[in-house]
């Protein structure tokens, strides 16, 4: 019987001696092609993720491309990042090479969590379906559709600010935030103007976002699967949407431009068949929260910077009320007023320079290359910081100084200021986004100044940045 246990032991212990050795073996095979970018792997499936990740926990995710920068004397590292062998490309020469070698070079790759919260986006490849919604998009995205958002998005915002911020002598913002660019791409992209409704959405919405790019352990409890429960939850309401969607355009009760969810539903691929409805609800899903989720991150540090910073404040105020006093009582604001922000969107642009709401992105190498002498596999992750170029004194003298100015005349040179990415996979939502930013601030400013409640609040960046209290703050209402 001992001699049973004792062949036991050494099989368990073989096997799992093996098991480490292939793992390892594995890992560093990756890491075999001659005249790789310098850098560290990390360990098998681990790589230098905990460091990745933990940096951004601690608010601060530029140190891990800045500390890797200095100790390689390089502006492309290597590194195995969420258990793939990758990249990183630092820089403006970075980030033009990217963007500029999209679909010839690299295509867009996301993390196995995201395929498995959207099941139905592994039927083709991202490259497909990101070509897709580029084709649909633009009508929507246009300027004289924009031009007719206004209005709506003055609307909304009125009726989120009477029911969130007025009455109230403390707020915290960033769940407000999140309601209300919520609530904008609700009534935009699916014409759900009900509040109540929007509610339904809500909740389950931000476990979806805030799980996405996580871990994807499925266990009770993990972001992961609270993130498929929720988007279950928000697909199964998306149909019933969908569904009497499709009752109204037939009866004639719903408008085909009305929004994107009509252009969805009778649009058709190049052999004439319709998207099906999980196709639909998927599209929308991922919509909503590039639509919301990122502009919320930056409404909130408009708010944080305006309270830091009373001189800038007062420059934002003046000109937003130069705009109300130009208008009559009641009278909704029009693209005219939009274009008289210059200074709002130029402190709207520093703020996204500090506190970028997409840090970076990834991309997959479709063919071997060369980079900056370097050989970059095919297959290999490649990693592109925001924060490389934002929080560089090379491109932004005095990083950390908040100055609205850096944006006036011509700006930042190109590739350097990359809040909405770059090249064909430029966010098609720019100026949607513009113009929510735009309108919160004018809501926000001819109505309140405020005070930040926790000065020393850490920010936290997981993975967009936020302020890890939600950033509360105390109203002083303008008197009338």
């Amino acid at each position: 019987m001992e001699h049973l246990y004792l062949s036991l032991l050494l099989l368990f212990v073989s096997s799992i001696t093996l098991s480490l050795f292939f793992l390892f073996y594995k890992h560093r095979s990756h890491y075999a092609t001659p005249n790789l970018p310098p850098g560290n792997v990390g360990l098998p499936l681990v790589g230098e993720s905990i460091d990745f990740l933990s940096s951004g926990w601690k608010g601060h995710p530029e140190r891990f491309i800045f500390d890797r920068i200095t100790r390689y004397s390089s502006q492309v590292f290597k590194t195995s990042l969420l258990g793939q062998p990758a990249a990183v490309f630092c820089g403006a020469a970075g980030n033009k090479f990217l963007f500029s070698n999209e679909n010839k070079l690299v295509v867009a790759w996301w993390p196995d969590s995201v395929n498995k919260v959207f099941p139905s986006s592994t039927q083709t490849s991202s490259k497909e379906e990101a070509k897709k919604m580029r084709k649909m998009l633009p009508n929507f995205f246009k300027p004289e559709a924009l031009q007719r958002y206004i209005g709506i998005m003055d609307t909304i915002a009125r009726r989120h600010f009477a029911m969130g911020w007025e009455g109230k002598d403390e707020v915290t913002v960033f769940p407000l935030a999140k309601r209300y660019t919520f609530w904008l791409a609700a009534r935009l992209f699916l014409s759900v103007d009900d509040p109540s409704h929007v509610a339904r959405f809500a909740d389950p919405f931000h476990l979806l976002a805030s799980g996405i790019i996580s871990i994807p352990i499925d266990l009770p409890g993990t972001p992961f699967n609270r993130a498929i429960k929720a988007s279950n939850f928000i697909r199964k309401e998306l149909r019933a949407i969908i569904k009497q969607r499709k009752v109204d355009l037939a009866d004639g009760k719903a408008s085909p431009t009305q929004d994107i969810l009509s252009h969805m539903l009778l649009a058709t691929d190049e052999d004439g068949k319709h998207m099906t409805e999980l196709d639909i609800a998927d599209k929308i899903l991922g919509l909503l929260i590039g639509g919301h989720d990122t502009a919320s991150a930056a409404c909130t540090f408009v708010v944080k910077y305006l309270a830091e910073l009373p001189e800038i404040y007062e420059q934002v105020y003046k000109e937003q009320m130069e705009i109300v006093k130009s208008k009559a009582p009641g009278e909704l604001l029009n693209w005219d007023d939009i274009q008289k922000m210059k200074y709002s969107w130029n402190v709207a642009c520093e703020v996204m320079r500090l506190a970028p709401p997409l840090q970076g992105a990834f991309r997959e190498a479709i063919n071997d290359f060369i980079f900056n002498g370097f050989s970059i596999p095919k297959g290999w992750k490649i990693y592109w910081s925001a924060n490389s170029t934002h929080k560089s004194g090379k491109y932004f003298p005095e990083p950390e100084k908040f100055d609205p100015t850096r944006f006036e005349g011509e700006g930042p040179a190109p590739y350097t200021f990359v809040p909405f990415g770059g090249g064909p996979r430029m966010c098609p939502g720019k100026e949607y986004a513009r113009l929510e930013i735009l309108v919160f601030m004018h809501n926000l400013v001819k109505r309140f100044r405020w005070e930040k409640l926790l000065l020393d609040e850490k920010i936290v960046v997981n993975p967009m940045p936020m302020p890890a209290k939600g950033l509360p703050v105390r109203l002083y209402p303008h008197k009338a």
